[in-house]
């Protein structure tokens, strides 16, 4: 007899399996003797009350062995000499539509301006280092995509696009833990998604697809109106019905749709800074305890919101335990993101704490002089986010050093006299965001820091750094489909996909929306 039984503990017996055991028999009603196996489906953890529980979601197997299998395995034949599709960027959304592609039964052809995750390395290892920034390997561009080294992070709201648990089993299958499965903010962490990138990379070629490293793609390829392949910076022409899936950060893309004419529409973006705490002063809050998250709980997330004058201020891309990196993909730019280890045991915890912008408001903070783009041009926001860019690398002194401020100077308004220490490694200059940033962002991140700051006491704090600028937080345009059959609204045989497209956030959500545009494009081709 198998039963599923939902259980409500304490840290201290969560990470104990004889414990488990014995509630599982209090709650069942079942003798310990006869339980065989416990197996946990489902983890999260309950800290609104000041004590702490661990939610789980078990399955018992009594008087019988559990099965081995965890999860399904995906089958991938060999498309050597099937008919081939090109799929444009090799971040979550290019690889899991090359995987959904394989399954299929068409071969893909995956092209990646940037270098393989090993290579990428040593060139992120760079802006650190040399203050130089590679414009085609970086924390943006390379092998994995912004999610490579930017944290790693699995939880996703965007449910409807398709199946989450199966983006978690083919990341298990590659090389993931199974703890993915279980827990309720599923994570893998920058030191091990690398490692998983490669093996799915391995896995397309095996099955005789191609991935192709430093192949920048410049432009489509017509026939009577409709996309029949590519054309590289290499001058090379590669021929199939094309995946876009070129990431938010692909600014040369969304130049080339836009002066040739390709349809784009605006859309929403949120920019503000990286907020970096100490670690231990956010487990404190966030566990009711002075001495923090002690022996048997994980580094404390947090999760903010409120709506400021008529737009949201919130916390994006928490990272527990993690680090403060630079993000920029080209020159005189200073951009930071954040990410986390699987061990989530660095000393500090960061968010983006960004505020929405829309379309509309854009000529609010932009003129003609300071951007390349008209504020009410389709690319405006685009303009906007390089403008904010390159004063936040002016303001750091044309380094990646990034221009930062104590929390509590920026609600206030007053420069701070010196920093703390911090996880961005490139090093931080004492500046007045309140000053620089556009009004419009500036006081609603202070409006909004002062409701976090009622709603959890401590959390508005001068241990508390903020780090600009935060711009990359989802692609501001959308590149407009069709609803059905998932090309592009107006030309037949491009499929516009993830992030870059406007259509994710998020690896998963990135990995799902490759796979629907995976599958939108046989069925067209079966027809």
């Amino acid at each position: 007899m198998i039963k599923e039984v939902n259980l409500r503990v304490l840290p201290v017996d969560a990470a104990n399996e004889q414990a488990i055991r014995n509630v599982v028999s209090r709650e069942t009603g079942e003798s310990e003797d006869r339980i065989r196996a416990v197996r946990i489906l489902r983890k999260s953890i309950d800290a609104r009350q000041r004590t702490v529980f661990i939610n789980l979601k078990v399955r018992v197997f009594i008087d019988e062995e559990p099965t081995d299998e965890l999860f399904d395995l995906v089958t991938y034949p060999d498309v050597s000499g099937a008919q081939q599709a090109v799929v444009v960027g090799a971040g979550p959304a290019g690889l899991f539509a090359a995987l959904r592609l394989i399954e299929l039964g068409v071969r893909p052809i995956v092209l990646e301006r940037g270098k393989n995750v090993h290579e990428r390395k040593r060139d992120i290892a760079l802006i650190s280092r040399q203050h130089r920034v590679d414009g085609e390997s970086n924390y943006c561009f390379g092998e994995g995509g912004a999610g490579a080294f930017s944290d790693g992070k699995l939880f996703t709201r965007s449910k409807k696009r398709g199946s989450v648990d199966k983006i978690l089993r083919v990341l298990c299958q590659h090389g993931a833990s199974t703890s993915i499965l279980i827990d309720a903010h599923p994570h893998i962490g920058t030191d091990k998604l690398p490692r998983v990138i490669e093996i799915i990379r391995r896995r397309i070629e095996l099955c005789g697809g191609e991935v192709r490293f430093g192949t920048r793609v410049d432009g489509f390829l017509f026939q009577a109106g409709k996309v029949v392949g590519v054309q590289t910076a290499g001058g090379e022409e590669v021929s199939g019905p094309v995946i876009l899936a070129t990431g938010h950060s692909a600014r040369d893309i969304y130049r080339y749709l836009y002066q040739s004419k390709i349809a784009l529409e605006p859309k929403g973006i949120a920019i503000g800074v990286r907020l970096e705490h100490p670690q231990k002063l956010i487990d404190q809050i966030q566990y009711h305890s002075p001495d923090g998250r002690g022996e048997y709980l994980p580094a404390a997330e947090y999760n903010f919101v409120t709506q400021v004058k008529g737009r949201g201020v919130y916390s994006f891309c928490m990272c527990p335990g993690g680090f403060v990196v630079p993000s920029a993909s080209g020159a005189e730019q200073v951009v930071v993101n954040g990410m986390s280890p699987s061990t989530r045991g660095s000393r500090w915890a960061n968010a983006a704490m960004v505020v929405e912008i829309r379309p509309e408001d854009c000529p609010q903070m932009l003129s003609r002089k300071n951007s390349t783009y008209a504020p009410g041009s389709v690319l405006g926001l685009m303009g906007l986010q390089e403008y904010l860019e390159k004063q936040a690398w002016i303001e750091g002194g044309k380094t990646q050093v990034a221009p930062a401020q104590r929390m509590a100077d920026f609600v206030k308004g007053r420069l701070s006299k010196n920093l703390p220490s911090t996880s961005y490694t490139p090093g931080l200059i004492s500046s007045g965001l309140h000053e620089w940033l556009p009004p419009f962002v500036a006081r609603r991140l202070q409006e909004g820091f002062l409701d976090f700051g009622r709603k959890s006491h401590g959390f508005l704090t001068n241990e508390a750094l903020l780090i600009a600028i935060e711009t990359r937080t989802s692609a501001p345009v959308r590149i407009p489909r069709d609803p059905l059959n998932f090309h592009h609204l107006e030309i037949e045989g491009l499929y516009p996909c993830g992030e870059g497209a406007g259509y994710a956030g998020g690896i998963v959500s990135a990995a799902m929306d490759g796979e629907k545009c995976a599958e939108a494009l046989v069925g067209n081709l079966r027809k």
